[in-house]
């Protein structure tokens, strides 16, 4: 009998140790199985966060006159230096201290500042410096922002932000401002691009002729532009340089023609056609050539002189002007003229205004009843030819900033 209990305690003791043997095994295989999903989940929670990670990366962004000819050609072509195809276009050394005062919209005073938008700044020839956008007296109207696509020539999206008076994208930032000098409405268009190849010119219906004219407005829309103004009205004239967007269609120099040379780089340079031909004009880099002025602003100095236009224009007329502060950072300026309301501005009260917006290079494009200015889908200015009437005069080509 003491045996039988001895084998039984004996299996029971067994009995036991293999219970235990196998709750341990259980609880290692579930702790085991539990890790590893602990593992899968953390992992599956990481390749999420990749992702989430790599999208961020993805995410960005009519004619009115009976004359086919400007007011202005003849006399204010004729004067200003002599000057070489050197490039003049630099880096801009910031916008100098304003001169004149004057009411703007909404009744504020104002005046060519140092007030800074947060130019881009670089370098086309011997100078540097950063530009600065100046003071202004008012925006032209306040306006709702409203967001609109367009499309960057890197196959990059940009999301484009437009107002009555500003317009920004990945490849450029313009705003527009008005200003009251000398009895006279200016409005002042300041345009930083990402590079030169954004700023552009156009002609009218797309084709080369004496003949051919449109709309600075018809133009503009046609090539989809966001800025624009009149050009030089090259079809007055029967010679002078005509190179545009790289190509030339006249190379028939007008003697002591002072000429605004834009080149690849986007840098400016005055010429004069007397002292160089425009084959070798094209050999150095010209992508746009404009042949009216004269050059307000060379080298950051006023290049016209007070009596500049007696004998040969009117003293004040509607003006357009495009000017340089630093890299890829321009200035495009139309002033209204020939009305109570904004009598105009002679060449030298706009060399003055241009320089106080602080340009290295300023030029005179064709003005009076040409001077029309454009701008998100607007005529911004009050172009009038008399005076009696608001109406665009056509004309044969524009300089625009386009998409």
């Amino acid at each position: 009998m003491k045996k039988q209990h001895k084998y039984l305690a004996a299996f029971m003791a067994v009995l036991m140790a293999f219970s235990s043997y196998v709750m341990m095994d259980t609880f290692f295989i579930s702790r085991v199985y539990s890790d590893a999903e602990t593992s899968a989940s953390v992992n599956q929670d990481a390749d999420i966060t990749q992702d989430a990670d790599g999208s961020d990366g993805e995410n960005s962004s009519g004619n009115d006159s009976a004359d086919e000819e400007s007011d202005d050609t003849g006399g204010d072509s004729e004067a200003g230096n002599q000057h070489s195809g050197n490039s003049t276009g630099r880096k801009g050394s910031g916008m100098k201290g304003g001169r004149g005062h004057g009411k703007g919209k909404g009744g504020k005073s104002g005046k060519p500042g140092s007030h800074s938008s947060g130019g881009s700044s670089g370098s086309s020839s011997s100078e540097s410096g950063s530009g600065s956008v100046p003071e202004s007296s008012g925006s032209v109207s306040s306006g709702s922002s409203a967001s609109i696509a367009s499309s960057d020539d890197d196959s990059a999206s940009s999301s484009a932000v437009s107002s009555s008076d500003t317009y920004k994208d990945d490849n450029m930032t313009i705003t527009l401002k008005e200003y009251r000098e000398n009895d006279a409405t200016i409005y002042v268009a300041d345009v930083q691009l990402k590079n030169s190849s954004y700023l552009k010119t156009a002609l009218a219906q797309g084709a080369y002729g004496k003949n051919i004219t449109a709309k600075t407005s018809e133009i503009a829309k046609s090539v989809n532009a966001v800025l624009a103004v009149n050009g030089d009205y090259y079809g007055a004239q029967s010679s002078g340089y005509v190179i545009r967007n790289g190509k030339l269609y006249r190379n028939t120099a007008l003697k002591n023609q002072e000429d605004l040379v834009i080149y690849k780089d986007g840098s400016f340079g005055i010429i004069n056609e007397s002292n160089v031909t425009a084959e070798t004009l094209i050999s150095k880099g010209a992508v746009q050539t404009l042949s009216f002025g004269p050059a307000l602003v060379q080298n950051g100095k006023i290049s016209v002189s007070k009596n500049e236009e007696v004998g040969q224009a009117k003293a004040s007329n509607p003006r357009t002007a495009i000017g340089i502060i630093g890299e890829n950072h321009y200035v495009f300026v139309v002033s209204d003229g020939r009305t109570d309301e904004s009598t105009g501005l002679s060449l030298y009260e706009l060399a003055e205004f241009m320089d106080g917006l602080g340009v290295k290079t300023a030029y005179n494009l064709d003005g009076g009843g040409s001077s029309t200015m454009y701008f998100n889908g607007k005529v911004v200015n009050n172009p009038t030819t008399g005076g009696s009437t608001t109406k665009e005069r056509s004309v044969s080509d524009i300089v625009y900033i386009g998409r």
